[in-house]
């Protein structure tokens, strides 16, 4: 089967470029029979090329949602060439995804993981943390607070309190190593 044309899947002998007008302006039934009809060709290029089942079916995922995507924006200039639009969207990502592959592979062989740090010996005592939070500036502790409790990302902490990402990830560090020394867990700087 190859990438242009119609396959005996669709839920009707629309040809691919019909279907993704229809998709474009909002038809669902138009981009799930877009969905069905390349699902099966993009998994194979992805076995093809990243020699994984899980990872194919990650492609096919990613690619399907990039191109209805692109599809609502009105950012397909050639409907009627549909399948190369989405044969080179599955170039893209499986090259991306080789190349990440790739650099996890270098990384962890290139040098040994730290060993993880030892836990305390006894838990700290919460009214003791509770202090050292008290301490921190309210920025700190905000930021503090939005990370490991709230657990949200820098972004989210950088939107929630008008501030950069890079100042909150600037500020957590500072805030953590004012925790640490205050519990005892790491010499002051001086």
């Amino acid at each position: 089967m190859g990438w242009a044309g119609t396959t005996a899947d669709a839920p009707d002998d629309a040809s691919d470029g019909a279907l993704a007008r229809r998709a474009a302006r909002g038809d669902r039934a138009a981009e799930e029979a877009l969905c069905r009809r390349f699902r099966p060709r993009i998994r194979l290029y992805g076995l093809r090329h990243l020699r994984e089942e899980a990872a194919a079916a990650d492609l096919a995922q990613d690619v399907l949602v990039a191109v209805i995507a692109r599809l609502r924006a009105g950012a397909v200039r050639e409907p009627d060439r549909l399948a190369s639009f989405v044969l080179s969207t599955c170039r893209q990502l499986a090259g991306s995804a080789v190349r990440t592959a790739r650099r996890r592979e270098a990384l962890l062989s290139a040098e040994p993981l730290p060993a993880p740090l030892d836990p305390p010996a006894e838990p700290l005592p919460r009214d003791r943390l509770a202090r050292c939070l008290e301490a921190l500036a309210a920025r700190e502790r905000a930021v503090v607070v939005a990370t490991f409790y709230a657990e949200q990302p820098a972004e989210a902490i950088s939107r929630d309190h008008a501030l950069s990402a890079a100042h909150v990830r600037v500020l957590r560090h500072r805030a953590l190593r004012h925790l640490r020394t205050c519990l005892g867990l790491e010499e002051a700087a001086g």
